[in-house]
């Protein structure tokens, strides 16, 4: 019965890394679109949405049924519980990629703007939080898991200097302000993605430490 436990804890593990690359995929596609104006890209990200969403229900399926028929106790019961809320982070990813795809589609009814903002740059530090993050939780390497924590601040701090850019070209020129606000949600978007991946390694903690490091409140454990 044990070693069909542990089977089934791999298939679970094996599923949610598909998940993850669902939703790698969706921001990487977001931000391309956002990049070459393309709106096929954008039609890419919004039909894999319910496959996305599809599969977040299968795992929690799965991962709920473990918890209710093998009643799984110290870190396989961790595991079980940071699946169930990696599966939910990485479906939120999902989401704001399609956010932002939906904005990149409502930004081509309007003229082009040169904006004094690199979302390329800030998606591209958003993603490579959401892969060390997963790369910490296939390893089970808090340290790793740990990086990604002190990376938040950049993407905050990416995200802030948008703000201040883009509120300052709207006060100068009123005619860009929907290509401005379009774009500062979409920031928001990405520093939302990082938030996500914060999320991921501070489960990858729990579920190998036995730490609660939520908030960064046991950073010095």
């Amino acid at each position: 019965m044990r070693i069909k436990f542990h089977q089934s804890l791999d298939e679970l593990k094996q599923r949610l890394l598909v998940m993850a690359g669902m939703a790698e995929q969706a921001i990487q596609r977001a931000t391309e679109a956002y990049t070459t104006h393309e709106l096929s890209t954008v039609e890419l990200v919004l039909l894999a949405e319910p496959a996305i969403n599809r599969l977040e229900r299968e795992i929690d399926e799965i991962a709920v049924d473990l918890l209710a028929m093998e009643q799984p106790m110290a870190v396989d019961l961790r595991f079980i519980l940071s699946v169930i809320r990696i599966n939910s982070d990485l479906e939120r990813v999902g989401d704001q990629a399609v956010n932002i795809a939906r904005r990149v589609r409502e930004m081509q009814d309007h003229p082009h703007v040169d904006l004094p903002v690199d979302i390329p740059r800030l998606a591209s530090l958003a993603a490579a939080m959401v892969r060390k993050a997963l790369q910490a939780f296939i390893e089970g390497n808090v340290e790793m898991a740990r990086e990604v924590l002190t990376l938040d601040d950049q993407v905050d701090e990416m995200n802030s200097q948008a703000f201040n850019s883009l509120s300052a070209l709207i006060r100068e020129k009123p005619e860009a302000t929907s290509q401005a606000l379009s774009t500062l949600i979409i920031s928001r978007n990405l520093e939302r993605v990082g938030d996500h991946a914060t999320n991921i390694a501070e489960d990858v903690i729990f579920w190998v430490s036995g730490n609660d490091v939520r908030h960064h409140a046991s950073l010095e454990k």
